[in-house]
Formats: structure tokens, C-alpha cells, sequence
């Protein structure tokens, strides 16, 4: 039929058959034309629906697109021309064949359609079509036959069909311009991101990519180089797709959850009955202890949870991405299988002289063609397979954040906040890393069933020798890896055993130098090093012994194979082909086989976190059903018959409260530690579970914790909260907070950066500006928790007065007041007395007082009646003190330490609430999670000197320097270095070999023939074979056993020295260094050096040398490859030099971008009560959604560098592929079989190689970047020497006198002096106060000391000797001091008073009897040896305190220190600590810095300083003569004369 249709042959074989060959001319003009445009007219109709329905605005015309346009209005000239010539023509046939006129009446359609669909495009954001730039190709590979066929006519005879070749010539010229210029992306203007606008070509070689490349090679990118992804990649658009899938999966989840405990309730009856009786049995003083069994049991009874619904979740939002990668990764394993197959045509081609030239050559085309799909095809797959991973991740995270708003208070208290951004952190990096594995799950068995399929077709039977050892072998790396994870288990405790303990030291830092306690703390974190590193060298070696499994594993199935295929038959004889087919085919076998094991274990760890997730995610919210909102109430707040608790598996704190609040009055609520009063402010906020009842709230409501929460950022962001500034309002609420005198002192005013939790800012700072905050809201409820806890008394009544009091800012609004200061309760409106959870008492202050209850009982205990019994005096109270309204005194025990453990217990069964466990938060952020360099980019404009009180992370741009390189090998050493290179180079030497002897023994097939294959010949070549493969193994053995005790050697140095040297560093490095980012060093950057950098380092080694080793092969077989080499070679290198900058770059700009989200998410996990109170979810919520999106960018950005030099890497291995296979066909004549098949099985391997390298190399830099970053922190500057020559006498100092002589200090060179000259003289033994306002210089005073603070002027000595000559440790061994927040450290209560074992037990019960707590210690389990939690939590802040007295009494030294010791303990403990001090110290000189008066009342002398001056200084009676400074500070006191302060 179709030779009618052409009038000529349509096919025959015979047109092969010879060295010219061709195709037929009919075949040519009908099926060659047929395939692109039915491949055009199939398409169009669905794509030109597809950009009906995607349309956007139409754009405006571009030359771009007129060029096209007329290019194709050209081609339907042409196709015209062409139908006109067939009629006209005259070609000698009786009729014109049909071919002729409908051909050019098909392409006369076919322009029209094409002229529409780029005329559609228009209105698409993307200007090229895909399929179109597809179907030019198409057409212009199809022409490509016609063309040469038409031109050989021609050339046999010139006029036959002139016009029609000329009219196909022209158009085949004009369709090639048309897909060159298809090849150039329009611009778009309303889209930033170029990947949007690319054309299809260009999207598919990431052309696009290669202006930021550029731009990143000139100078180092920033965040406004990179692109922001597209709207569907927003956080926004995915969190909201995401849950859409997740509420109906969670549902069902819960609904099989329902179902499974309907069927465990029915079979255990019992169950209800236990719970009932926990709870009862309940006792008062129940230790911690007992809390965390109780926690135990509970997590055996609420274990299960809605399970399996988030992988589902998941899949239903991204199964688009799912489905195009699967597509990919098909067409790319499938092609992977024809390169063996193409391989054996050419090994058969140079082996048959017969063969025609030209098969060789379409060989290798189709080598080269298949080549460029296949890596075409792995590049998208795996951009969409990270892609996907990062959309997962983000995901992930902001669901997490979005939780962490709304999840209740239960559920939030089964979690720290390290563990909740250990879920933002880690699990969602684990589920990230596992989506790029997924489609492995499928395709590695596909791999391997295919691999066995073709290597039977060429061994036959005897492949399965082969594929059994691989299969023994895996059992075997089983347990090795098995081993290696419990090895790894194992070290990942102690290294959280060693970040603890570096937590701990860097917290409580101050402490160890005060009591020169670093040797101590030294040798533990050495002693867990050293078990660290013990297992790091089992973990190496096993390790090694894993690769050269590796290693060996294809050597030996290629020995077995062949020597089983040769020995198995006679007549089977190892040729070439079937040799080389079958190594090709080992070795794509070797990755889907070495990928199992990592696939199983990425699996199941990603299994872990996804439990971990759902669990979080599919916790209960927090119901707020019980707090009604009313705007119409008459009440402000009204509680009726309300019951709250914390948890419902404890007891009722709340209980059945009724209590009215009218609108605009001022409310105090008093009562014990523990009575329940900032729970019933809790309860206000929806922040507890109800029981019964509810709560009616008229109006929004601000809320100040007890605990204030204080963002990282200035304080002016911490006011305002995200409100607009109105300038008048807030210079007011600044005046009012009593802020000002503080903006004065702080560098930068209002301005000044506040670190992370407050850490820069006193505890009076930060609840003032909590305060301003509430202020500056301007809403109708102020819930206020005792704000003025933490601040100076006069301080604290400025604040009263203007702003809670009667005349201050918030008059006429709600105000309620937890307190404890007395003198400001006449002033309120209503008292509410709080007691055990219920309201004891409530009325005004005079009714209360008049009713004589418990009320005016707790009051008159404390208040010092000056004249007869009249009430009068209590208003201008004497003492401004923090009166605690004591429990009455009928039941005060007799010891304090039982009383406070009474009362801290009632805190205890409210599991220490992480509101009030401050100490929760000392786990930084930074350190649980392992961010890689915080590092932040420099900051444009210079701010104020001092103004950033955390210096920003100094970062490295560029290369790494030389040198560090060498300081890690120097740290490796060089004799192990040799060894390792020597053995590498080694294994190249045997690998080169094997496959020599390979090639010798193929070649014997064409001297035998099977019946005269001597066996001895046989034998040796297997022998030979075996001995080089195994050699291989062994030598990589040997290096690798070498680097790895090298590699050991370097990281202990580098911690030995960093630790060192980080305890040696002065105490200003730690004001100014966030800890998180020295815990960083020790954690993430030490375990890069521990972990990684040694691996990385290795396998480039190994990289390189499988390069170098291949490329020599290749040239020992046709030299004529090195012309080729070198150019590829120049090339290769410029790409990579070019991507490492933008590479290097982007991965810093992740890190960095990806720190703020974690410390936002902390902070606002520490913040929540305050955010949800404000009602801000929504503004939090959106600046995580930017967070994350900013991070996302540079994440998009990383993964389009990497697929872009993966592009042009196979590129340039694919070229060499494709040259090399074109040597072995020019030189056909030189060459036999067996070195085709050598050189080209080589050559195939080393594309994936080279990929490897540039991988490596930026991996290696990447990594190297730790050693770069703990060289930073091992030349900190050190403080002065321990231990000088200079050594004090003996029994020094034996008086205890100081002198001070013109002493100045400053904390940091670029400051102001703070201690300006000061001259004194205290006499030994002597008990001196210091006095003075907030900033005065009174710490710097103790600081200067012990030189913390090393002298600026002046001097200081000691009984004559001079402080700054003798070593730091013999200064501050015989000093003492009690500092004024109490730092413990975890580990036994012994550790903490005595570090070094100096003392005898006697001796330590000795001082906890002086420090009254002796019956307390004696009361515990396990006495001495009670284990102290972080930061002393299982203790009472009381405890704590009087701990710190005790360690005092141990050291017994002449001069003691005491900071204003007394603020955190109750009046009663204050007096046992003054007394204490009075009779075990009176030989002793003491210094007392005192905030409030009454404790130095009975000094020998008073110091008053001011603004680093002496201003009075004498004994109190001789001041309060004067009407000096003190005088009036007296006054303001309430204290007239010396003994008014007696009790």
C-alpha cells in the first residue's frame, strides 16, 4: 500500500547492507515524517486546554516571540510552495505519487497549529512549551536521514528533483533556527524566580541557574541573590494543603484508636481501681522522686496514641511530585540496562572485521544518546526528589509551630523545650533525607531482578556462584552494622553525658572561677572523652572492615563467577564480550545492593520520628471551652463555682472559686508560696484544664508573668510586640516603668540588643519591660504576677504609683495584682486572699484588718509596731521588704529546710512548672539542636560601641584557608598520613593490574578455541586474578585502619586543646558569646571532626585515585585519548571551581537562615502563656512562615547548584564515553575485543566517579569548615596563668586586710570605667556593707576581687601582696564568696560542696548542721550521695541558697563575700543565714553587698558607692548623722536609727 502511495520501494534490507549504507526514500518521506507530527497533533489538543484553563494576564509581544512567529509563517510559505510544486511540476511519472501533495497539505495544517500554540503561550507564565521544543527535535532527528539521503541524489545527479530538495533544505535550516531560538527563556516581569520563565531546554541543563552561578563566583551571595521559590512552594500554600489531608486522616487515626481501647478496657477491668489508688495516696512531702516514678507509670499507661496517619497525610498532598519522579527514575533504570548491551555490540564490532564501519559509529552515538537521557532523567529525578524533601520539611516544621500555638498544657508538659525543636529539627531532617531514598524501595529490586536477568543471558547458571556471595555478604555487613549502631547508641549518651556537663560548666562558669574549680570539671568532660573516643576506634574499625567487604565484594564475585563459569564446563571460554558485559552488569549490581542496608536503616529511623510527630501533632489542643467571653457582662471577670487543675491526672489546684471582679478596680491577690495564686491567674488565661465551672471575661486582657519571657531582638521590639510606635505613649510607659535611668546605662538605648532569654538584662530589667509591654497594649484586663518580685523597693514604688496604683497609667482599668509587698495593699481597691487553691478571705484592706482573720493575723507577725498596738503605722511600714505572708506561726516546724521543702512540694505536684523552672531553659536551644554555623552575615551600618552585646558569629567567607588543612593533618600526624597514601596508591596499583590481566586473559579466547585451553594456563589466570582482587581489598584495608587511628589522634588533640583553652578564656568571652554557640564547637563541630570530616576525606581520596586510575587505562590503551583529556580536563575543573563558591555559599546561607527558626520556635515554646494571652498566635505564626520560607529559598537554591554541575559533570563523562567509543572505532584496525572492552567498561564507570568527587571536594570543605571553627575558639585569648612562679606564703592571707589603692576597672576595653579610682582600706576581720543604686558598681567591686575583672589602674592587696602578681587559682583558693543566684551542678550533693574530695564527711555534715541542713540531707534516701538535677531543680531556691552557705563554711577562708545572698529566701531563712554568718565568720573580713538596708545595719563600716565612686564611707551610726546619700536611702528605708531594724 505505501509503495503506491510513494511510487518508489519502501523497504528493503538490502539498502543495509553495505559499507554506504541508506534508508529508503518512501520510508523516509511516509514514517520519519509521521512519528513528529503525530507526536504534535496527539499533544496539542491537551495542552492547549492545559493553558486555557492556567491562564494568566496576557504579555506583551516580544521580539523574541515576532522572531518565532515569522519564522514559522516562513515554513507555511514554504509548505505552499511546496504543494503548488507538486502540481506544477513535471517528474516524468505518469501521476504524481500521493506522498507529494500530502505531505506539504499535512505541514500546511501542521505550521497553522504551531503558529496558535506559541500564539497561546501568551497568556502562560512560561513562554515555551515543552512539548513543542520536543517535536522540533523530533522533526530535526528525523530530517536528519532525508537530508543526507537527498544529498547523496543530489550528488549522483544534479537536476533530479532540484525544487523539492531545495524547498526541504530550506525548511530543515529555518526549523533548526527555531529550536535555537526555543532554546532562550523570555523574561517575565511579574516573576522574580527565572525557573518559572526558563524555557525547556533550559530548565532541563538549568541554563537559567548559571547567572547566580556567575554572581556567585564573583563575590560571595547574600540572601537578596537568591531567588524566592514560587507560590506553591510557600509555606502558606502547603501547611493549608496539608491539613486539609490531615484532619481526615487524623480522624480516622482516632477512630481506630477509640476502637483499640474499647477492646483493652473490656479486657483488663482492674485498670481503673490502680489509678484511683495512685492518686490517693498522695502525701504531702512526697519527694521528687516519687513524681518520676509516677511519670514512669504514667508513660506505661498512655503509650498508644492515633498512629499511622501522618505517611498517609503526606502522600495525599505531594503524590503529583511522587508520581513524576517515579517516571523518571523508570526511564533512567531501564536505560541503565542498555549500556551493557550497547557495550557488547561494540566489543563484537572490533572484534568482526566483517562489521561494517558504520554500526561502530551509530554505536557510539547511541552510547553517547542514551547517556544524555539517562543523565537527564537521574538530574530531574533528583531535583524533584529533594524538592519534595524540602516541601516535606517545611511542612513539617511550620505544622509543628502551628501545634506548639494550641497544644494544651498537658501535653505540652510531656516535652522540654529541647525536645520540641528537637521535632522541628532532627525528625523533620529525617523525614527530609528519607524522601530522596523512597523510590529506592522499588527500584533496587527492579535493579537486581534485571542484573540476573542479563547476566544469566551470559553465564548461564553459574551467576548464581556469584550473586550467592553477594547475598552472604550482606548478612555479614548486618551485624557489622548492627554492632556499629549499638556502638553508636552507646557514644551518643556520652556525648549528651558531655554536652550536659559542658552545659553545666558554661552556665555556672562564674562559679568555677570564683572557687577555681575547672581541674575538676576538666578531668570529668576528659574522662567521658576518652570512653567517646574508645568507642569512636571500635566504630572505625568495624567501620573498615565494612568497606573492605565493600571493596572486596564485586572483586570476589567477579573471581568466583568466572572461575566457576570456566570450570563448571570446558567448553566454556571467557571471552571479551562476555567478560566485560558481565563486569559492567557487577557493577551496576554493586549500588542497589550497598544501598539496601542504607535504605533499611534511613527507613526505620524515619519511622522513629514519624511516631515522634504524630504523636506531637495528634496531641489534644487546648480547650478553652471553660473561659467565656462576654463584651455586655457587667463584671470584668467572674469565676463561678470554678475548678482548674494542671493535669488531670493530679489533684484540683483551683478549687470551686466564686469571686466577681467590677471593671476599673485594682485587685491584690496575697497569699503563701504555693497557695495557688498564679494559678488562678493561669486559669484566667485558659492556660489549665477545668473541671467544673467557668470563668466570664469582659474585654481582651495583657498579661505580665512571674517569670518574665523576653524576646531576643531590642527592647523596643519587646515593648511595642508587634504594635504600631506612638512616640508620646511611649516615652510615657518608658517614665513610668522606670526604665530611663536603665536606657541611659545600656549602650544603646532603647535599642540595645536583648540576647537570648534576657541573658544581658537583671531580673528587675526584664519584669519592668515585661510590664512596659502590657502597658503599651492597650486592653481592658491587666493580669499582673508579681511584677515587682525582682526589683529595688524605691524602684518598686515608683512603678506602683505610676503605673498599677490608684493615679497611675492604668487607672480605670482592671487591674489584679499578685504581691507580696505589704506596704501596697492599703492602697488597692479589694484584697483576695488565696489559700490551698481557694478564696480564704476577700474585701477591702480596712474590712480585712477589722475582721481580725488569718489576714490581719500573717500581718501583724511581720509588721514591727513602733508605737501601742495602733494600726496606723502600718501604712508608712518601715522595712520596704518583700513581706511573705508566712503560714501562721503555730505551725512554723522546727526547721526551715523541711518548711521550704513543705512549701516547694505544693510547686513540685504542679511538676514544677516549666514557668516557674527557670532552669529548663539553661538546655540553650543551639546546643540540642547540632545547627551548623550559626554563622550571621555582617552587618551593614556600625551600631553604637557596646550597643550589640553578643558579638555576631564571625563568618568565613571564601575558601578555607591552607592553613587549617594543614592543622588537622599536622593533628593527624604525618607518619599515619604516609601510611594511608601509600596504601591507596597501592590499591590503585592492584586495581589497574586486575583489569590488565582481565584484558590478557580475554585475548586467550581467540588464540584457543575450547578444546586446547590448557588447565594450567586456566588456573593461572584465575589465580592471578583472585590474588590482585583480594590485594585491592587488603591495601584499602590497611589505609583505612590508618586514617582511621589518625583520624582518632586529631580529634582528641582538637578537643584537648579547645576545652583547655575555653576554661582558660575570661569571663568577659562569656558575656559576649552566646553559650549556644560554644556548646556548638563542642557538639556539631567536634562531632563533624569526629563523624564526618575523616569519611569525607577518605572516600575523595579514594575519588581521586579512581579517576586518575581509569584515565591512565584509557591512555595505555589508545594514547591518542590524552588530546581529548586535557581540554574535558580544564573544563571539568572550571565548573567545579565555579559551583564550589555558590556551593560553599548557599549551604552557609542555610545554616544561617535555618538558626532563627529554631530559636524563634524556642522562644515562643518558653513565651506561649504570654502569646496566647495577647492573642498574637496569628503575627508569630506568620514570622515563622517568612522564617521558614527564607530558609527554603537558599535550600531551592543549594539543590538546583548541585543538579547544575551534575548536568555538565555527566556532560563531560558522557563525552568521554563517547570519544573513547570513538577511538575504538576509528582505530578498529589496532585494537582487538578485549581493549574495547577494557577501556569502554572504564570508561562507563566514570561518569558516577567524577560526579562523586566534586561532591567530595565540597563535602571535605564543608566539613573542614569544624576545624576552621574550633581553631577559632583554641586561640581565644586567655585569661592570666593559673599558677605563676610567684607562689603566696604559706598559711596567706592570715589577716584578711585589703587595700584598695586608685583602683579602676572596665568590663570590656572598648567600655567606660566602671570602678573610677577607688581608695580604701579595710582592717582585717572587719565586716563591711556596700550599698548603692543598680550600677553603681558593687558587683564589679567583688568581681574585682577575684579578678574576673583584671585592674584598668591601681591595685589591690591582699596582708601586702599584691593580687595581680600571684597565679589566679592561689588568689581564688583562699577566697570565699556566696553569690547571689545559687548555681548547682548535677551530680551528687557531695560533688557540689566538695569537688576535689578535700574534706572528710564529718566535716561536711559539720557545715550542713552550721547551714541548717542537716535534718533536711539526713531525711534523703541516699544523704550525701542525692543526686542534684540540672541546675539544682529537685531543690527549692531556699535550699539552694543555704547550700551555697555551707559551701562557704567548708572553705573557711579569711575573707568572705557575700552578694545580696538573702533575695531569694524567706525572712525567716535571711535571719538563720545572718546569724549563721554572724558566729561562724566573725574572724573572718566580710563583705556584704546589700540591696536592701536592714542586712548591713550592723556592719563596722558602710561603703556607699555611686557611679563607680566612693561617696560616703564610715560606720552606719556616723552616716546616719550626715544627711549624706545613705541617709536618705535610710530614710526611704524607713530606718531612723541603728536598731530599728532588730526583730
Amino acid at each position: 500500500m505505501l509503495e503506491d502511495f510513494c511510487n518508489s520501494t519502501f523497504w528493503n534490507s538490502s539498502f543495509l547492507d553495505s559499507p554506504e549504507a541508506d534508508l529508503p526514500l518512501c520510508f523516509e518521506q511516509t514514517v520519519l515524517v509521521w512519528i513528529p507530527l503525530g507526536f504534535l497533533w496527539l499533544l496539542a489538543p491537551w495542552q492547549l486546554l492545559h493553558v486555557y484553563r492556567s491562564r494568566t494576564k496576557k504579555s506583551s509581544i516580544t521580539k523574541l516571540y515576532l522572531a518565532k512567529q515569522v519564522l514559522v509563517g516562513f515554513l507555511l510559505i514554504l509548505a505552499a510552495i511546496d504543494l503548488a510544486l507538486a502540481f506544477t511540476e513535471d517528474t516524468g511519472q505518469a501521476t504524481v505519487p500521493a506522498v507529494r501533495y500530502t505531505n506539504p497539505s499535512l505541514y500546511l495544517g501542521t505550521w497553522i497549529l504551531v503558529l496558535l500554540i506559541q500564539h497561546s503561550r501568551r497568556w502562560c507564565v512560561q513562554k515555551d512549551s515543552w512539548f513543542l521544543s520536543l517535536f522540533w527535535i523530533l522533526s530535526i532527528l528525523c530530517g536528519t536521514f532525508q537530508f543526507q539521503t537527498l544529498i547523496r541524489t543530489l550528488l549522483k545527479d544534479s537536476n533530479c528533483n532540484l525544487a523539492y530538495s531545495c524547498v526541504f533544505f530550506i525548511c530543515y535550516a529555518i526549523q533548526i533556527l527555531v529550536l535555537i531560538l526555543s532554546a532562550f527563556s523570555e523574561k517575565n516581569d511579574s516573576s522574580k524566580n527565572p525557573s518559572t520563565t526558563a524555557s525547556f531546554l533550559s530548565s532541563i541543563t538549568y541554563t537559567w541557574y548559571d547567572s547566580t552561578v556567575l554572581k556567585g563566583f564573583r563575590k560571595p551571595l547574600t540572601l537578596e541573590d537568591v531567588w524566592d521559590v514560587d507560590e506553591a512552594t510557600k509555606t502558606k500554600k502547603l501547611v493549608s494543603r496539608f491539613e486539609k489531608f490531615m484532619a481526615g486522616e487524623l480522624q480516622k487515626a482516632r477512630r481506630a484508636f477509640q476502637k483499640r481501647q474499647q477492646k483493652k478496657s473490656q479486657g483488663k477491668p482492674g485498670a481503673r481501681l490502680h489509678d484511683l489508688d495512685k492518686n490517693q495516696s498522695q502525701s504531702q512531702d512526697v519527694l521528687v522522686l516519687e513524681e518520676t516514678k509516677k511519670k514512669k507509670k504514667k508513660s506505661e499507661t498512655t503509650k498508644d496514641f492515633p498512629k499511622s496517619w501522618l505517611v498517609k497525610a503526606l502522600f495525599k498532598t505531594f503524590y503529583v511530585i511522587l508520581l513524576k519522579s517515579f517516571l523518571l527514575k523508570l526511564v533512567y533504570d531501564i536505560f541503565t540496562f542498555l549500556n551493557p548491551q550497547l557495550l557488547k555490540l561494540l566489543i563484537s564490532f572490533a572484534n568482526d572485521r566483517g562489521t561494517y564501519l558504520w554500526t561502530g559509529y551509530i554505536c557510539s552515538i547511541l552510547f553517547f544518546a542514551v547517556a544524555l537521557i539517562q543523565s537527564l532523567c537521574l538530574q530531574h529525578y533528583f531535583q524533584l526528589c529533594f524538592i519534595l524533601g524540602m516541601k516535606v520539611r517545611s511542612t513539617i516544621m511550620a505544622s509543628v509551630y502551628k501545634k506548639a500555638l494550641t497544644v494544651s498544657n498537658r501535653a505540652r508538659r510531656q516535652y522540654t523545650v529541647g525536645e520540641t525543636v528537637n521535632l522541628m529539627s532532627v525528625d523533620a531532617q529525617k523525614l527530609m533525607d528519607v524522601t530522596s531514598y523512597i523510590h529506592l524501595l522499588w527500584s533496587n529490586v527492579l535493579q537486581i531482578a534485571l542484573c540476573i536477568y542479563f547476566l544469566w543471558a551470559e553465564l548461564g547458571p553459574s551467576v548464581l556462584a556469584g550473586v550467592g556471595v553477594m547475598v552472604l555478604l550482606i548478612p555479614i555487613n548486618g551485624v557489622i552494622a548492627n554492632k556499629n549502631r549499638g556502638i553508636q547508641v552507646k557514644n551518643m549518651k556520652n556525648k549528651d553525658n558531655r554536652l550536659k556537663i559542658m552545659n553545666e560548666i558554661l552556665s555556672g562558669i562564674k562559679i568555677l572561677k570564683y572557687f577555681a574549680w575547672e581541674p575538676s570539671f576538666q578531668k570529668q568532660v576528659h574522662n567521658l572523652r576518652k570512653k567517646e573516643l574508645k568507642n569512636l576506634l571500635r566504630f572505625g574499625q568495624l567501620q573498615s572492615m565494612m568497606i573492605f567487604l565493600l571493596y572486596l565484594t564485586p572483586v570476589l564475585v567477579s573471581v568466583i563467577t568466572f572461575s566457576v563459569y570456566v570450570l563448571v564446563d570446558s567448553n566454556n571460554i571467557l571471552d571479551a564480550e562476555k567478560a566485560f558485559t558481565s563486569i559492567t552488569l557487577f557493577n551496576i549490581l554493586r549500588f542497589p545492593m550497598s544501598m539496601l542496608p542504607m535504605l533499611i536503616s534511613s527507613m526505620l529511623q524515619a519511622s522513629v520520628s514519624t511516631e515522634r510527630l504524630e504523636k506531637y501533632l495528634g496531641g489534644d489542643d487546648l480547650d478553652i471551652s471553660a473561659i467565656r467571653r462576654d463584651c455586655n457582662f457587667d463584671k470584668a471577670v467572674q469565676f463561678s463555682e470554678a475548678s482548674f487543675t494542671w493535669d488531670h491526672d493530679l489533684e484540683v489546684t483551683i478549687r470551686d472559686v466564686n469571686l466577681d471582679i467590677m471593671p476599673g478596680q485594682l485587685v491584690a491577690v496575697v497569699g503563701t508560696v504555693g497557695s495557688g495564686k498564679s494559678s488562678l491567674m493561669s486559669a484566667m488565661l485558659g492556660e489549665m484544664e477545668n473541671v467544673h465551672g467557668h470563668i466570664t471575661v469582659k474585654g481582651t486582657v495583657a498579661y505580665v508573668p512571674q517569670q518574665s519571657w523576653i524576646q531576643n531582638g531590642t527592647i523596643k521590639d519587646n515593648i511595642l510586640f508587634g504594635s504600631e510606635l506612638d512616640e508620646k505613649k511611649y516615652q510615657k510607659i518608658l517614665e513610668a516603668c522606670a526604665l530611663l535611668p536603665d536606657l541611659e546605662v545600656l549602650p544603646g538605648g532603647d535599642l540595645s540588643e536583648i540576647g537570648e532569654k534576657g541573658i544581658n538584662l537583671s531580673g528587675g530589667q526584664k519584669q519592668r519591660i515585661s510590664l512596659a509591654r502590657a502597658t503599651y497594649q492597650n486592653s481592658d484586663i491587666y493580669i499582673l504576677d508579681d511584677p515587682l518580685s525582682a526589683v529595688d523597693a524605691h524602684v518598686g514604688k515608683h512603678i506602683f504609683n505610676k503605673v498599677v496604683g490608684p493615679n497611675g497609667l492604668l487607672k480605670g482599668k482592671t487591674r489584679l495584682l499578685v504581691t507580696h509587698s505589704v506596704h501596697f495593699l492599703p492602697q488597692v481597691d479589694e484584697i483576695v486572699v488565696v489559700g490551698n487553691g481557694t478564696i480564704l478571705e476577700k474585701g477591702s484592706y480596712s474590712t480585712l484588718l477589722a475582721k481580725k482573720g488569718l489576714f490581719a493575723k500573717n500581718l501583724k507577725t511581720f509588721v514591727k509596731q513602733t508605737g501601742p498596738e495602733d494600726e496606723a503605722t502600718v501604712n508608712e511600714d518601715g522595712e520596704e521588704d518583700d513581706y511573705e505572708l508566712i503560714p501562721s506561726v503555730e505551725e512554723i516546724p522546727e526547721d526551715v529546710a523541711s518548711l521550704s521543702m513543705k512549701r516547694e512540694n505544693s510547686l513540685h505536684r504542679t511538676f514544677s512548672r516549666s514557668s516557674r523552672s527557670s532552669s529548663r531553659r539553661l538546655k540553650s536551644l543551639k546546643d540540642s539542636l547540632k545547627t551548623r554555623n550559626m554563622n550571621i552575615l555582617k552587618e551593614e551600618e556600625e551600631p553604637v560601641k557596646g550597643q550589640k552585646l553578643i558579638k555576631k558569629e564571625f563568618v568565613q567567607t571564601g575558601k578555607v584557608k591552607f592553613s587549617i588543612y594543614l592543622k588537622y593533618l599536622q593533628a593527624i600526624g604525618w607518619c599515619s598520613i604516609l601510611f594511608i597514601i601509600f596504601g591507596f596508591v597501592l590499591y590503585s596499583v592492584a586495581f589497574i593490574g586486575s583489569n590488565f590481566w582481565l584484558s590478557a586473559w580475554t585475548s586467550d579466547s581467540k588464540i584457543f578455541n575450547s578444546t586446547n585451553y590448557p588447565a594450567s594456563q586456566r588456573d593461572l589466570r584465575v589465580g592471578v586474578y583472585g590474588a590482585l582482587g583480594l590485594a585491592q581489598g587488603v591495601f584499602v584495608l590497611i589505609a583505612n585502619l590508618c586514617s582511621v587511628y589518625g583520624s582518632n589522634h586529631a580529634s582528641n588533640i582538637l578537643h584537648k586543646q579547645l576545652l583547655s583553652n575555653i576554661l582558660h578564656a575570661p569571663m568577659r568571652f562569656f558575656d559576649t558569646t552566646p553559650t549556644g554557640r560554644i556548646v556548638n564547637r563542642f557538639s556539631g563541630d567536634i562531632s563533624t571532626v569526629d563523624d564526618t570530616l575523616p569519611m569525607s576525606v577518605r572516600s575523595w581520596v579514594l575519588c581521586f585515585l579512581g579517576i586518575i586510575s581509569t584515565l591512565v587505562m584509557i591512555c595505555l590503551a589508545t594514547p591518542l585519548f590524552i588530546v581529548v583529556i586535557i581540554p574535558l580536563g580544564v573544563i571539568y575543573v572550571s565548573v567545579q571551581i565555579f559551583y564550589v563558591a555558590t556551593s560553599r555559599q548557599l549551604k552557609r546561607l542555610d545554616s544561617v537562615t535555618r538558626s532563627p527558626i529554631y530559636s524563634h520556635f524556642s522562644e515562643t515554646v518558653s513565651g506561649l502563656p504570654v502569646i496566647r494571652a495577647f492573642e498574637h498566635q496569628e503575627r508569630f505564626l506568620k514570622h515563622n512562615e517568612t522564617a521558614i520560607d527564607t530558609n527554603q529559598k537558599c535550600v531551592f537554591s543549594w539543590i538546583i547548584s548541585n543538579r547544575w554541575l551534575a548536568v555538565r559533570l555527566e556532560l563531560i563523562g558522557n563525552l568521554i564515553v563517547f570519544f573513547s567509543s570513538l577511538m575504538m572505532v576509528i582505530y578498529r584496525d589496532t585494537l582487538s575485543g578485549d581493549t574495547v572492552g577494557f577501556v569502554l567498561s572504564n570508561a562507563l564507570n566514570i561518569t558516577q566517579t567524577l560526579n562523586w568527587l566534586v561532591r567530595m571536594t565540597s563535602e571535605v570543605e564543608t566539613n573542614i569548615v569544624a576545624v576552621e571553627r574550633v581553631n577559632e575558639y583554641i586561640n581565644v585569648e586567655n585569661e592570666a596563668p593559673w599558677v605563676t612562679d610567684k607562689r603566696p606564703p604559706e598559711g596567706w592571707p592570715s589577716k584578711g586586710a585589703i587595700q584598695f589603692s586608685n583602683y579602676q576597672v572596665r568590663y570590656r576595653p572598648e567600655l567606660d570605667l566602671v570602678l573610677k579610682g577607688i581608695t580604701c582600706d579595710i582592717k582585717g576581720a572587719e565586716k563591711i556593707g556596700v550599698v548603692g543604686r543598680t550600677g553603681a558598681g558593687k558587683s564589679s567591686l567583688t568581681n574585682s576581687l577575684f579578678r574576673i575583672l583584671e585592674a584598668a589602674g591601681g591595685h589591690i592587696t591582699i596582708d601586702g601582696v599584691d593580687i595581680a602578681s600571684i597565679g589566679l587559682h592561689d588568689l581564688r583558693e583562699k577566697l570565699t564568696i556566696i553569690p547571689q543566684d545559687p548555681i548547682l551542678f548535677s551530680g551528687s550533693l557531695r560533688m557540689n560542696l566538695d569537688p576535689f574530695n578535700n574534706y572528710s564527711d564529718e566535716e561536711i555534715w559539720k557545715a550542713l548542721e552550721l547551714a541548717h541542713l542537716r535534718s533536711f540531707v539526713a531525711g534523703l534516701q541516699a544523704g550525701l550521695s542525692y543526686e542534684v538535677t540540672e541546675g539544682g531543680d529537685n531543690l527549692s531556691i531556699g535550699q539552694r541558697q543555704l547550700l551555697c552557705l555551707a559551701r562557704a563554711l567548708l572553705r573557711k577562708s579569711k575573707i568572705l563575700i557575700m552578694d545580696e545572698a538573702t533575695a531569694a529566701v524567706d525572712l525567716e531563712t535571711d535571719n538563720l543565714i545572718q546569724m549563721t554568718i554572724q558566729t561562724e565568720f566573725s574572724h573572718c573580713t566580710t563583705i556584704t553587698i546589700a540591696h536592701r538596708l536592714h542586712t548591713i545595719m550592723d556592719s563596722d563600716k558602710v561603703m556607699v558607692l555611686d557611679n563607680g565612686k566612693i561617696v560616703e564611707y564610715g560606720s552606719p551610726e556616723e552616716l546616719l548623722k550626715n544627711t549624706g546619700p545613705f541617709y536618705l536611702m535610710a530614710q526611704e528605708a524607713g530606718i531612723e536609727n541603728t536598731n530599728s531594724t532588730a526583730f
